[in-house]
């Protein structure tokens, strides 16, 4: 849900996007943190990265002049989508693995 949030600001510069984008983005760091899966250190680095981008872009949106520093929100907001297709690319090859085992 992150990412299509985050791909929602990339079309239409909005503060809820961003802060949807990052508010879901962080809780699902959160629930991540005590997952011992095959996979799970990679899928919170995944998860952090993209809160390292979020969170910046939305202080940038709501504290920065946004004129000047658009540029650098969407660069931070593109940075948390590729963050997220790649934990998503992960979820699934971890998903692919768990079924060969049964």
């Amino acid at each position: 849900m992150s990412l299509t949030t985050s791909v929602a600001f990339i079309f239409e510069h909005s503060g809820a996007a961003i802060f949807a984008a990052a508010s879901i983005n962080f809780i699902s760091s959160i629930l991540k943190l005590g997952v011992r899966n095959l996979l799970a250190a990679e899928l919170l680095a995944g998860s952090l990265v993209a809160d390292l981008h979020l969170i910046p872009a939305f202080i940038i949106f709501e504290f920065g002049n946004i004129e000047s520093h658009h540029d650098l929100m969407v660069g931070l907001v593109v940075g948390a989508i590729i963050a997220n297709i790649y934990t998503l690319v992960i979820s699934i090859v971890e998903s692919a693995k768990l079924k060969e085992e049964f």
